[in-house]
């Protein structure tokens, strides 16, 4: 039921030109160069390290693995995080 139900959210955001991400709340991510990384509607931080950050998603955990990492801004659905990155994994649902 919930496929039907995104597929039509889908189509909705398609016929009237708006962000998947807007109408599904999946994340968004814009990395800037490889410091600086934002990510929107997220679920939630699992672990955070120097070194690695897993945030919860709805499409699943999203790693982020790097050093130096720092919270620059958290609000809301959004976080904004700061350091040197070497990869973002997207690990699934399952």
């Amino acid at each position: 039921m919930e496929s039907k139900w995104n597929r039509a959210k889908m189509k909705l955001a398609e016929n009237l030109e708006i962000p998947n991400d807007v109408i599904l709340s999946t994340p968004k991510i814009t990395i800037s160069s490889n410091n600086e990384i934002s990510i929107e509607n997220h679920k939630g931080i699992i672990a955070f390290e120097r070194e690695y950050i897993k945030i919860n998603s709805k499409i699943g955990t999203i790693t982020i693995n790097g050093k130096d990492f720092e919270i620059a801004f958290i609000g809301g659905q959004t976080i904004v995080i700061q350091g040197e990155f070497k990869s973002v994994i997207y690990e699934g649902m399952g």
